[in-house]
């Protein structure tokens, strides 16, 4: 090259479609290859031939390169090049930048020699480079081309589009989502709730960036409340879960059907159990009321009553509100409100032991010996009519009180600790831990501790008498029921027991060593409630686990083939249970989220604290117990503390969005994680 020729160059870097383009003067040589290059402001630039892509002869000074530039921008119409592809596509004809020029400016000088090289390289749809050539694209791979163009086009302004109502509606204009906005949403949704395990995460990022956001999942949790999608105390563990929380039209449309035309019941020789004084007792805000207590009172004792609803009245295995039912396979109970299996106005009505009405029941009579074991039993289909609507805060008092008009309840009560202690010498191990109930309304948080109760006793032993009885009489006729078990647990020993304080700190000890409760088809024995034989079916409007036992009892009890083989017992049993599993876990997360909101709102509270267990003592890391609230924390101690020891604390920090939380001793006022 000579001195003063005009070059196009790229420096390291420059690579990319869209990358500048460089001109400059050659100055001299250097070296045996390379070239000194000065830029328009005269700066020197060493390149080696590779990175100079074009060369325009002439003697030249860098002063002249910003008029070059001026003179061959009204050339430079990227749209001219189809005219030109137009005629040299039919004969597949390549060209030269100087042919080109020729065939559109009709002059070949070095300027607008570029200026056609400029196009040519610049152009991405009618023309491919080949060697120092460039050939027209086939029509075909031109009008392909042109499409993906649009596409883009069209995608550039559904994005742009995009973020600009997303800046509307931050700043409290009224939007209209389009459809391909949903799809964005639903990126940064999944990026919130599954954080950098989301498939979507880049995408996500891409979003947050282009709103000058940081790209955390925390981001894009805060941008979907600013949005107003999401609620500051959104549920991420429920949509994690994908729990629906909304009946199909399907599903409430039969419903409705039920309700005001009822199918036929499939039992029709109820026994007709009115005349017995029925008590359904639940918390005061219990809805579906599901199971209710009798004495019938006989010449030679008490045959104890317990009718459970019996939701199988109104649905048929396999039909849309059994199916709905299987796959929610539980009530869902969230401190916001619960997510029920059947739709409520099912739930809450006719399948509930509403008081004054006339119930159709599931009824287990039961006889007991002196010291608490089943003497005789029976099992039918009824029809009841609830008399009493109590919470377990009547009960108690009206047990206290002795009320003499309502003998039935002491009967209860008092079969009911014959009972307690029947299990006791089978072998029960009972575990009383501290409960609470956790309840938000219109953003209020309460947190109840429940209390040990002769009521609560009385119903929970009412309801394992229940479940014993059916365990029974599925061994006895061999039915494939969801028998419930648990493998004998290997417990401290009594000396070490003794060691530690009796009460929470005691169970608490107990409970670590309790494996899980197993479901299967074949009885087995469940250590902690000292029984043989054991099949939950007390909660049938809340637990798909006992409707099925409710399905096979009922069939049988009828004299027809039970609706579910074994296998397909085995499968359902399968299937409930991961699904139940799954919304534990949700409601053990939403109640851990709401209890960390609560302490975090009193950050003044001082709260009495026992030290339970250590979770890591290397660490100083330990499980304790708030005393006024029933909820168990973990606490890193800064001194030395053994379990049973009392303090009090306050919380110091806490996130329940990320759930953290850090305690202090009130007294020392050091924050301690």
């Amino acid at each position: 090259m000579e001195k003063g020729t005009l070059v196009e160059f790229r420096l390291q870097g420059d690579a990319g479609t869209d990358r500048p383009r460089r001109l400059g003067v050659v100055d001299r040589p250097e070296g045996k290859k390379n070239w000194i290059v000065l830029d328009e402001r005269s700066h020197p630039q060493t390149l080696h031939p590779r990175q100079i892509s074009y060369e325009i002869a002439g003697d030249y000074k860098p002063s002249q390169i910003a008029t070059f530039w001026q003179e061959i921008q009204p050339y430079l119409d990227l749209d001219s090049l189809e005219v030109a592809w137009e005629l040299l596509v039919e004969d597949s004809e390549s060209v030269d930048p100087a042919s080109m020029a020729l065939l559109l400016f009709s002059k070949q000088d070095p300027a607008l020699c570029y200026a056609a090289y400029y196009l040519l390289s610049e152009d991405r749809l009618y023309f491919k480079q080949k060697g120092d050539r460039y050939e027209p694209r086939p029509a075909t791979q031109v009008a392909e081309l042109k499409h993906q163009s649009q596409q883009e086009a069209i995608r550039q302004q559904e994005w742009q589009g995009f973020l600009d109502r997303v800046q509307q509606q931050r700043v409290g204009e009224s939007v209209e989502w389009q459809q391909s906005d949903r799809l964005r949403l639903e990126t940064l949704e999944k990026y919130a709730l599954y954080r950098e395990e989301s498939s979507h995460r880049l995408a996500a990022i891409e979003i947050l960036t282009a709103l000058d956001r940081p790209g955390t999942p925390l981001d894009a949790f805060g941008l979907l409340v600013d949005l107003g999608l999401w609620s500051p105390h959104e549920n991420l563990a429920l949509r994690r879960a994908q729990i629906p929380t909304q009946f199909s039209s399907r599903v409430v449309d039969m419903a409705h059907v039920w309700l005001s035309d009822p199918p036929p019941d499939p039992d029709q020789s109820r026994l007709d159990l009115t005349q017995l004084k029925v008590y359904t007792i639940d918390d005061e805000s219990t809805r579906e009321i599901d199971d209710g207590l009798s004495v019938e009172f006989l010449p030679e004792g008490q045959r104890i009553w317990i009718h459970i609803a019996d939701p199988t009245r109104w649905i048929t295995p396999s039909d849309e509100l059994d199916l709905e039912a299987r796959r929610r396979c539980t009530t869902i109970y969230l401190p916001t409100g619960m997510i029920p299996m059947f739709p409520s106005e099912l739930a809450t009505g006719p399948m509930s032991l509403n008081q004054g009405q006339i119930c159709t029941a599931l009824s287990f009579g039961v006889i007991l010996d002196e010291a608490g074991g089943i003497q005789d039993y029976q099992i039918r289909a009824s029809l009841i009519k609830p008399t009493y609507r109590l919470t377990y805060e009547d009960v108690d008092e009206m047990l206290e009180l002795g009320i003499q008009a309502e003998p039935e309840l002491e009967v209860l009560s008092r079969w009911a600790k014959q009972r307690a202690s029947w299990r006791r010498a089978q072998g029960a191990i009972s575990i009383h831990m501290p409960e609470s109930s956790i309840k938000v309304q219109e953003d209020e948080i309460t947190i109840l501790l429940l209390e040990d109760s002769g009521a609560r006793t009385l119903v929970a032993e009412m309801m394992i008498l229940a479940g014993e009885v059916a365990g029974r009489y599925g061994e006895a006729h061999s039915l494939p029921l969801p028998f419930r078990g648990q493998p004998q647990p290997e417990l401290p020993s009594e000396e070490e027991l003794l060691k530690l304080q009796p009460g929470p700190v005691r169970y608490c000890a107990i409970r670590r060593c309790m494996p899980r409760s197993e479901v299967g088809t074949t009885p087995v024995r469940h250590a902690s409630l000292g029984l043989d034989t054991y099949t939950q079916v007390t909660s049938p409007i809340r637990r798909y686990a006992d409707l099925l036992a409710h399905f096979q009892i009922k069939a049988h009890l009828r004299g027809e083939p039970l609706p579910f083989s074994l296998d397909e017992t085995k499968e359902l049993i399968q299937t409930v249970g991961n699904t139940s599993y799954e919304a534990t876990i949700v409601e053990r997360q939403t109640n851990r989220y709401w209890s960390l909101e609560y302490l975090r709102r009193h950050p003044t509270e001082v709260w009495h604290a026992l030290m339970l267990r250590w979770l890591r003592e290397h660490e100083n890391l330990g499980l304790v117990l708030l005393e006024d609230l029933g909820l168990e924390m973990a606490m890193r101690f800064n001194r030395d503390i053994e379990p049973g020891d009392r303090l009090d604390v306050k919380a110091v920090f806490v996130d329940p969005r990320q759930d953290i939380i850090q305690f202090a001793e009130a007294q020392v006022e050091q924050a301690i994680s």
